[in-house]
């Protein structure tokens, strides 16, 4: 029978609790760092990726708006040679665009009417701060800040109080 081949730690003593802890630390530790190097090359993977898409994508849009635009040439001209003077070819596209750009303005008109603010938020601020304890609050000063004895304020734009007017009968 042949004896098996010793494993890295049965030819050395076992390691304390404390030297463990210490390993499992480091292994630990290493671990953590290795895994925010990694996810850091994968966002700069992205990145790039994301910044190469957004420049296509604005590429794209500006094409889009330049070919809009020969196609509303070409629409002109198609109503020139059906018999209308230049003038009146680009001026009705014209107008057609501008029936679409009052179109626009009125539909966001009434969508914009309808944002409203955090209503349910507001409501739960106000219900909290109803709930908090009231304190007794201390007499402020027209500017709001806390009222100093002896009639002075701690507001730093409120004038100096000069105490009691002298007396100048004498």
């Amino acid at each position: 029978m042949s004896t098996p081949n010793p494993g890295p730690d049965q030819g050395r003593p076992d390691k304390s609790i404390g030297e463990l802890i210490a390993s499992l630390q480091s292994d630990v530790s290493t671990l953590v760092t290795d895994q925010i190097a990694l996810a850091k090359a994968e966002m700069r993977e992205s990145a790039k990726n994301a910044a190469a898409a957004g420049a296509f994508i604005a590429v794209a849009a500006f094409m889009a708006v330049l070919a809009f635009i020969f196609l509303l040439v070409t629409l002109a001209y198609v109503l020139v040679q059906l018999g209308l003077p230049v003038w009146a070819g680009f001026g009705i596209v014209t107008l057609v665009l501008l029936l679409v750009v009052a179109i626009c303005a009125l539909i966001a008109r009434s969508r914009g009417q309808k944002v409203k603010g955090p209503e349910r938020t507001q409501r739960s601020v106000a219900a909290l701060s109803e709930l908090r304890p009231t304190t007794a609050t201390a007499p402020t000063t027209e500017e709001g800040a806390p009222e100093r004895p002896g009639g002075t304020s701690t507001s730093p734009t409120a004038a100096p109080n000069p105490g009691p007017p002298a007396d100048v009968s004498a």
